[in-house]
């Protein structure tokens, strides 16, 4: 798969899909993506004059944010889920500093190698 591939499986074929695993190049590789189109519709947003300070955000990236906000959710999910993880350790993005890098430092750990109760290794599956 191309490094841009795993954004578009991500977003037409596991858009709401909360349930298994996804590896950490899926899920990395998905986050890359998300932020080159949030600054290409943040350009765009600001030549169009449709930015509002008030907000930080343009007509474009809102747009954009509320049509990927499920699969982002979704992928975050999945990817907590291949450390043997709860889905629940996302409402950890609610606590301003520590939620945040905590939750980096569990999005960047391993998988677990052998199969978990959210499904088999996807790089076992993959290889």
């Amino acid at each position: 798969m191309k490094w841009y591939d795993w954004y578009f499986d991500v977003v037409k074929n596991r858009y709401a899909e909360f349930d298994g695993r996804a590896r950490r190049k899926e899920f990395w590789y998905f986050v890359l993506m998300n932020i080159i189109i949030v600054i290409g519709f943040s350009f765009i947003d600001g030549l169009l004059g449709t930015y509002s300070s008030n907000t930080g955000l343009g007509l474009l990236s809102g747009i954009y944010f509320i049509a990927i906000l499920i699969p982002a959710i979704a992928v975050s999910v999945r990817r907590l889920h291949d450390s043997s993880l709860s889905g629940f350790w996302i409402l950890l993005s609610f606590m301003p500093i520590v939620g945040a890098i905590t939750l980096i430092i569990l999005y960047v750990r391993d998988s677990t190698s052998e199969d978990n109760k959210y499904g088999p290794n996807p790089k076992t599956i993959s290889a």
